[in-house]
């Protein structure tokens, strides 16, 4: 995998292991909810609690809420810039992850809590995605309603379809 792309992997993949890091933290109740920008260039991954996560597809907002103030967003065009830090360029998931505690303290009390099943799905889907692959929920070219594709960065084998995660709470 060229230089770009695998810095591009890293840095998504950041992204998805600070969320197990809040998970191992006590708030299993965040989700992480992928998709893809409109030009289908960026990867992005919001995180939102589970009441704002679609009954019907546990990696959809609720229609409406994509500007809640609950939700965080993050796009791969920002690079490093987590969230719009210019401070965490170089941090660890786990620095990510005391970041994102203090800087989203009411995202972060709305996901506390234990949420076994989808924490246990989570860690699947980073087996199943690692190293290279991204879910992801939405996209402007049609998306299934059974399983979340992946797209690949760098070298990859095969297609890799990953369940979909359990419900969340939202209407």
């Amino acid at each position: 995998m060229p230089d770009a792309q695998e810095g591009l992997a890293r840095q998504c993949r950041a992204v998805l292991a600070l969320v197990l890091e809040l998970h191992l933290r006590g708030y299993q109740r965040l989700r992480a909810l992928p998709g893809m920008a409109p030009s289908g260039m960026y990867w992005r991954c919001a995180i939102a609690p589970a009441t704002l996560v679609t009954v019907a597809h546990g990696a959809r907002l609720v229609d409406g809420e994509w500007d809640n103030p609950l939700v965080a967003h993050y796009g791969s065009g920002n690079g490093r810039q987590y969230f719009g830090w210019t401070d965490a360029q170089h941090s660890t998931p786990s620095g990510l992850a005391r970041r994102f505690i203090d800087r989203f303290p009411d995202t972060v009390e709305a996901g506390r809590g234990s949420d076994w099943t989808y924490s246990g799905w989570y860690v699947d889907m980073l087996h199943l995605t690692y190293p290279n692959r991204f879910p992801y929920a939405y996209s402007d070219w049609g998306d299934p309603d059974d399983h979340l594709p992946t797209i690949a960065l760098g070298e990859h084998e095969g297609d890799v379809r990953v369940p979909l995660p359990p419900p969340g709470e939202g209407r």
